[in-house]
Parts: C-alpha cells; structure tokens; sequence
C-alpha cells in the first residue's frame, strides 16, 4: 500500500477493503517506521492523524510547486483522486451523488472538485456552485481534454440532470468546443 499510495492513512485501508481496517496493519506500519522504511507523521491536513509514507513520498509532496488555479482531469477511479475514497463527494441536493466508477472523470482544481463526469460521458454534474466564467473555463477544459485523447470523447446529454439540448448551457457548451448533435453535445 505503500508503494501504491505513497501516504496510508485510515481512510486508504477503508477503500482498499483491507479485512480489519486500518487496526490489522498498523503493527505492520509501526515496525516499517522502526525500520525506517517509513516515515509516521501528519503529511496531509485532514486525514487522520495516523499516517505513515515513504521517505521519497514526503519529499516529493513537500517539492511539488504550487500550483493555483490549476484545472486537472483526472479518472474517478485514480489514486490521485480522493473523493469517494479518503474523501465523501460534496452533497448535491435533489441529484445523484457521484462514484468512484471505470469510465468516469472529476475535474479538480486546487484538490477541489469541481465538475464529476458520468461513466460514458453522457452526463456532468457540478460539484461546486460556478459563476458563468468559472464554469465556460472549466467545460473548455474539458472539451480540450476530450479532444487531445486524455479522458474518452464525450457526449454529453446531462447537466446537473437536465438536458443539455434547449438549456441555457448550450450554448456556453458550444462556445466551449462541444459540437451539437441532435440531444447531445460532442467533444
């Protein structure tokens, strides 16, 4: 796990389904930490206090330069992606919650989501409330990210569960780099 996730917390041995938590291999982690293999300490603001990482982990986390502003897709399913796993999604009242599902995205910026991409690409959904730059900003970068081959193509149907064709989204969408086609818009 360590290898695979460079920091274990609590809440990595919940999603990883490790049978007796967090609990059954924390004996197994003190005794790397004795060893110095791995290092125990509080690397990341919110987790539980319990964590333990790898030397090159740490260091690599504390190099990383800081990036504001930055939009990121990445799979739902990825390790770099903590929602639905070490972190709950943001309640959406009245709508469907997002999953870690093969096939869906999450776009992030700063580590907060932002748009969730349903499996197949046929809906989003807003995660976060967007004013109309923020929100043409990130559809743009999303269409771009479909169109340089980094997520699967997209046909979306949905916004936030309503039809895409007709809304007032359209044409942000369009303007975006989505191209209509009848009931979806394409990237």
């Amino acid at each position: 796990m360590l290898e695979r996730h460079g920091i274990v917390t609590r809440e990595t041995a919940i999603a990883e389904g490790i049978p007796g938590g967090f609990a059954s291999i924390y004996g197994e982690l003190q005794n790397l930490e004795l060893l110095g293999t791995a290092r125990r300490g509080y690397f990341v603001e919110g987790l539980g206090g319990a964590q333990f990482a790898l030397p090159g982990a740490v260091e690599r986390l504390r190099s990383m330069p800081q990036t504001e502003g930055e939009l990121q897709v990445l799979a739902a399913t990825d390790p770099a992606n903590p929602y639905g796993a070490t972190l709950s999604w943001p309640k959406l009242e009245g709508q469907r919650r997002p999953a870690r599902t093969a096939g869906a995205y999450v776009m992030l910026r700063d580590g907060e989501p932002l748009l969730y991409v349903e499996r197949g690409g046929k809906g989003i959904l807003r995660l976060q409330k967007l004013d109309d730059s923020d929100f043409n900003e990130v559809l743009g970068a999303l269409a771009e990210a479909a169109q340089a081959g980094q997520i699967e193509k997209l046909a979306i149907e949905r916004v936030d569960g309503e039809a895409v064709i007709g809304s007032g989204l359209e044409p942000a969408m369009i303007e975006a780099g989505f191209r209509r086609q009848p009931r979806k818009l394409v990237a």
